[in-house]
């Protein structure tokens, strides 16, 4: 992935007096955890959303924002895949009304949009045809306004009729300021990055990052492994895990990872003491042990203090470190402290950091460092195909279209 994308910002239009009076269709990223009173859990990405919203309506747009909730049924609609929360939630932040529109596909209900007004169109996923990102659909949603924007990172790995379809036909396709410092910053932390580049890839199993590690293997100049996926690389290395969590079958990809990184003269460090337990619960004891000495019924549920001051000062003399998945079983305290020393020196690194993903973003939560984490990614599966090189359909229909301005 190269380090720069060139694509047309909001910013750009605004800066151009470009949406003044103008119909904006603003592709959010809304899709937050309700209970099951469908009250919201946690509100991240909808605050996320809210600068791209206000700078439209600041700039005298007529603004429409749609996104996809949980994973309805495309054409039968029922209430719990409902934006009416998000709706609610959305008014209460933009300080003003904003009505949910439905079966707004057609235009219905929209045509007397006022400058300076803020609709939520209903969850675009219920619409036919949206997941297979078909043109008729995405020809129907881009007649609908002047100027599309994209501010959903978190789906720009998909091709779908309101991420990808959309920016072929609406008149003006841009990437909103969410979209925008993301792909600016995994741009600086894969592009062209500070050296010596450091990766944390961790995670229960080899097998769902097997394409990352491959591709960060000819980038990286160290690439730490942890949780499950390191048991594979120290049995890689003839280490003995006990009953721990390890992928057999993929052993011998772990070893070409490790030849790969070496005949670069670089290195997956593997772990030099763990702590272990007998069963994997919350209560269970922990135990410090050099790998050597790792026992048949042990489980390895974090890397021990020696590891973790081992990586810890890798991290203090990296310039860029991509951070995915804690190192152990955080979760439990007593499995906690490897994650807990690499996210402490991540947060004191003066390297430029970028994390993301589900659990890392837990981590951090749980160990207070987000103020120090250079960037944090809002997108689990767009972040880790990036890293992978892939390219993102809804950034590279971005990419086409200033291309042919």
């Amino acid at each position: 992935m190269s380090a720069v994308l060139n694509f047309i910002r909001l910013q750009d239009l605004i800066d151009q007096n470009a949406l003044q009076g103008k119909r904006v269709f603003i592709r959010a990223d809304l899709n937050v955890p309700q209970d099951d009173d469908g009250n919201i859990t946690e509100d991240t990405r909808i605050r996320a959303s809210v600068p791209a919203i206000k700078a439209a309506v600041a700039a005298g747009a007529k603004v429409m924002v749609t996104s996809h909730l949980g994973r309805p049924t495309e054409g039968e609609f029922k209430p719990e895949d409902s934006l009416a929360p998000v709706a609610k939630r959305l008014s209460e932040l933009l300080g003003q009304p904003v009505e949910l529109k439905q079966n707004w596909v057609d235009g219905a209900g929209l045509e007397g949009l006022q400058t300076g007004q803020v609709v939520l169109l209903e969850n675009v996923r219920v619409n036919k045809g949206e997941k297979k990102n078909s043109d008729e659909l995405a020809q129907k949603m881009a007649a609908l306004c002047d100027i599309y924007v994209n501010d959903a990172f978190g789906t720009a790995h998909r091709a779908e009729a309101s991420t990808h379809g959309i920016a072929k036909f609406a008149p003006v396709a841009a990437a909103g300021p969410l979209l925008a410092a993301e792909l600016d910053a995994l741009g600086k932390a894969l592009g062209a990055p500070a050296r010596p580049l450091l990766a944390i890839v961790a995670g229960s199993k080899v097998s769902s990052k097997l394409s990352i590690l491959k591709a960060l293997a000819d980038k990286v100049d160290n690439l730490i492994v942890g949780g499950g996926i390191a048991n594979t690389f120290m049995k890689a290395v003839g280490l003995n895990i006990g009953k721990s969590l390890v992928e057999n079958d993929l052993v011998d990809e772990a070893k070409a990872i490790i030849d790969i990184m070496a005949k670069r003269g670089a290195q997956v460090p593997i772990p030099v003491d763990v702590v272990c337990a007998k069963e994997f619960s919350p209560t269970a004891a922990a135990t410090v042990k050099d790998v050597k000495d790792v026992a048949d019924d042990d489980m390895i549920l974090d890397i021990g203090p020696k590891t973790a001051a081992l990586l810890a000062a890798q991290i203090a003399a990296a310039g860029t470190v991509v951070w995915n998945g804690p190192v152990g079983v955080f979760e439990f305290d007593q499995f906690g402290e490897g994650t807990k020393a690499l996210a402490l020196a991540i947060a004191e690194s003066k390297a430029f950091s970028i994390a993301g993903g589900g659990d890392t973003l837990a981590a951090i939560a749980k160990y207070n460092i987000s103020e120090q984490v250079g960037y944090i990614s809002t997108g689990g599966g767009a972040f880790l195909e990036f890293l992978e090189g892939k390219i993102l359909p809804a950034v590279e229909i971005l990419t086409q279209r200033a291309a042919a301005k």
